[in-house]
């Protein structure tokens, strides 16, 4: 544990983002109370056009969560049992999960080395593996796009849906195109620690079809476009008209964020870069022409070493993922056998994601570096 005196360094700190829009938020969220309109009310259609313009895409459906957000898109696709969908395995659970709930079986696919996005090359091989593959999601990992010309080529040669999972990369762009319209639909999370995040659950599909758009906000709602009359099977996933309300006043701040979080990637970048130090450090790929950093992860020698060396000097620090999902217990029926997708097993082993939230204080970022510095070199 850090000494009383020890300097706090959190990775995530939300109080400096949503301390000075208190009066803004409580004012909109005064004016939901005021209207008792709590479900798709006026903010939720607000703020699905503000979201669509922002991101340059024609269609955003809200809807519960970003978990929620990918089994929507998946039904959309009509993804149900007997299919396949090619995944990372190095990604968060909900990616695979949402595959699952739909009856389908994920197929996983490693990464590249040095973006952790869905490698090209791994998703040509699993198609030929895997004839069943209807739909694939390539997941733009912590704020960086996957690289998605190849991606998209591979998937329009087998007839697959492109589903991209931007959960963590809001505002991020490829190649000088914004994600979200790359595929047929994206998902985004509102999770409050992302870089755009809501006061609890909340999610979003976008989407360049305008033929999706009735049936998504059809799918949220119990498959009903009319009160009482189900066309498709669906479920309750709508977003609350409290949490519309909060994330339109937060998305006008949301540029000066991400410009934040550039601003501390390019210092740690910089600082770690000079320091001589065993690790690896992140560095957007040619096609990541807009990076939003909404994680800053290392890769590291004796990683959970350093982990604990940065705790007790009051360091915050995570790993994103301990565990790829072909090796998760509730997978394993898969045969995806250990060392099946080495790269993915290697980022397990060796990443760790350091403070790079916009509310950093002067001198933190050099904080961290001699802490790190102190680590590999005592």
């Amino acid at each position: 544990m850090p000494s009383e005196n020890t300097r706090r360094v959190p990775l995530l700190d939300l109080r400096p983002q949503n301390e000075p829009l208190r009066a803004e938020i409580e004012a909109a969220v005064g004016r939901v109370f005021d209207s008792q309109y709590f479900i798709l009310g006026p903010d939720n259609r607000e703020f699905e056009k503000e979201m669509a313009a922002w991101l340059g895409v024609p269609h955003a459906i809200g809807c519960a969560n970003g978990s929620d957000a990918i089994l929507l898109a998946l039904m959309a696709a009509g993804v149900g049992p007997g299919d396949e969908v090619a995944v990372p395995s190095f990604t968060f659970f909900a990616t695979a999960g949402a595959v699952s709930r739909t009856g389908a079986k994920p197929v996983f696919v490693d990464i590249e080395s040095k973006t952790f996005n869905l490698d090209p090359g791994s998703l040509e091989e699993a198609a030929r593996q895997h004839p069943g593959i209807k739909a694939v999601i390539p997941v733009h990992l912590f704020g960086g796009s996957a690289d998605m010309d190849p991606i998209l080529a591979i998937a329009a040669k087998h007839g697959w849906c492109v589903i991209e999972d931007g959960a963590q990369s809001i505002g991020a762009a490829y190649n000088g195109r914004p994600c979200f319209g790359l595929g047929h639909m994206a998902t985004l999370s509102f999770f409050p620690s992302k870089n755009l995040g809501g006061f609890g659950d909340a999610g979003m599909i976008t989407t360049t079809g305008d033929g999706l758009v009735e049936l998504l906000s059809a799918l949220r709602v119990h498959g009903s476009r009319e009160k009482y009359k189900h066309e498709w099977i669906g479920f309750n996933s709508r977003l609350d008209t409290l949490q519309a309300a909060i994330l339109r006043v937060k998305l006008r701040h949301l540029q000066e964020w991400i410009a934040g979080r550039q601003s501390n990637a390019a210092r740690y970048q910089e600082l770690l870069g000079a320091a001589g130090l065993p690790i690896t450090v992140p560095q957007a790929a040619p096609w990541q022409t807009r990076h939003v950093w909404n994680q800053f992860v290392i890769r590291a020698p004796r990683r959970d070493e350093l982990k604990a060396h940065l705790a007790t000097a009051g360091i915050g620090s995570e790993i994103y993922y301990p565990i790829p999902l072909h090796r998760q217990p509730c997978y394993l029926d898969l045969n995806c056998a250990e060392g099946a997708l080495p790269e993915s097993e290697r980022a397990c082993r060796e990443v760790l994601a350091l403070p790079i939230h916009s509310g950093l204080r002067d001198g933190d970022i050099e904080y961290v570096r001699d802490a790190i510095t102190k680590f590999y070199l005592k």
